[in-house]
Parts: structure tokens; C-alpha cells; sequence
């Protein structure tokens, strides 16, 4: 699949998108291997693509689809087999964010998906050097998701808050009687812990 060529097309046969373009790291030639592919989407009735926005990425088979929740614009996030981290942008569309998480029966699978496209966003900022985001999205993750589903303290790198997720996830699986689905756990665990240490 060669997505920055793949997506466009996709999208932009779409009579409510007027264009899509690349941009970030993989436009501006300073990507690495964990990048994701950012696509800035312009459209005259966002409310109506949003509707429909679900069925039209459904082409790329992704693991996870969901609107972030925690922007100041709307941003739909896929995540693909790679892992591959892809976000739909629409820079127009300005927000406030939402609440912290509730962790339910209801809820749980949806702060996996969550969790997962985070880890995976914050390891990027790690192998590119940026440590400011990197610290303040490791708190950020505290108050608005770990510290909700129960954890006492922030985690200091990528691999801690995997390893509390981890340790909290089952916790809460066994609180609410559920079976959280490991696909998208199995494709980006090992691509975010291969240069960090790995929890037990």
C-alpha cells in the first residue's frame, strides 16, 4: 500500500472533500520509520464528511478509527498494520478537549484504541528528539487516561506507561467481566518497546 498516494485517491473522489494534501515529517523528507502520514482535509460540510468518514477509510482496513479526542482541531486517527499511524486533518474545524476518560465496560475498548495510537505518537516524539512534547504528553496521558483507570503516579518514558497501562488494563478487564481485543496491542507493542525497555 503506498498510502501517500493511496489516501488521496481515497479520499478525494469524495464529492464533500475539497482537496487532501501530505504533510509533516513524510512531506518535509524528515521521517523515520515510526512517522505517521498526517493529510490535511479541506471540505465544504464537515459535518456531513465526518458522518461518512468511517466508511470511506474502511478500504484501508484499519485496526482502529477514531476522532482524537484531545486536539484543538478535528483529527480522525487510523491506525493501520505496521503499525501505521494515520491522521486525517481538518485545521478548519477548531474544538476544546474532551473530559478525561471514564474507564467502563463500555468505554474499555475505546481507551485501547486510544492508548495504543498515543504510545505509538509518543514514541515518535521520542526518536525525533523532542523531549518538551514528549514530557508534557506523558502528563497529559496521567490526568486525561492513567490516572482515571487508576494509576498513582506519572510515567517518566514511553515503556513505564506501557507497562502501567498494561498492569491496569487487566485490572480493569477483570473489574468489568471483559476480554479488551489484542490485535492492535499486537501490532504496536513491539514496534514502540524495540528501543525501550520492555515491561514483564
Amino acid at each position: 500500500m503506498r498510502l501517500g498516494e493511496d489516501v488521496p485517491a481515497l479520499l478525494g473522489e469524495h464529492p464533500l472533500v475539497r482537496s487532501i494534501k501530505l504533510t509533516g515529517s513524510r512531506a518535509e523528507g524528515t521521517l523515520h520509520e515510526l512517522s505517521d502520514w498526517d493529510f490535511v482535509v479541506e471540505t465544504g460540510d464537515f459535518p456531513r464528511l465526518a458522518e461518512v468518514l468511517p466508511q470511506l477509510v474502511e478500504r484501508l482496513r484499519p485496526l482502529a478509527q477514531q476522532w482524537d479526542r484531545y486536539s484543538s482541531h478535528a483529527c480522525y486517527m487510523l491506525m493501520l498494520p505496521g503499525p501505521t499511524k494515520v491522521d486525517l486533518i481538518f485545521p478548519d474545524q477548531k474544538q476544546e478537549w474532551a473530559p478525561a476518560w471514564v474507564p467502563s465496560a463500555g468505554t474499555l475498548t475505546a481507551i485501547d484504541h486510544h492508548f495504543w495510537d498515543w504510545i505509538l505518537w509518543l514514541e515518535q516524539k521520542r526518536r525525533s528528539g523532542k523531549v518538551d512534547v514528549l514530557e508534557k504528553s506523558l502528563r497529559d496521558m496521567y490526568e486525561l487516561m492513567l490516572r482515571p483507570m487508576g494509576a498513582k503516579a506519572e510515567p517518566d518514558s514511553v515503556g513505564e506507561a506501557v507497562a502501567v497501562y498494561l498492569d491496569l488494563r487487566r485490572q480493569l478487564e477483570e473489574r468489568f467481566g471483559v476480554d479488551v481485543p489484542r490485535e492492535l496491542e499486537n501490532e504496536v507493542r513491539p514496534a514502540v518497546l524495540s528501543r525501550a525497555q520492555r515491561p514483564a
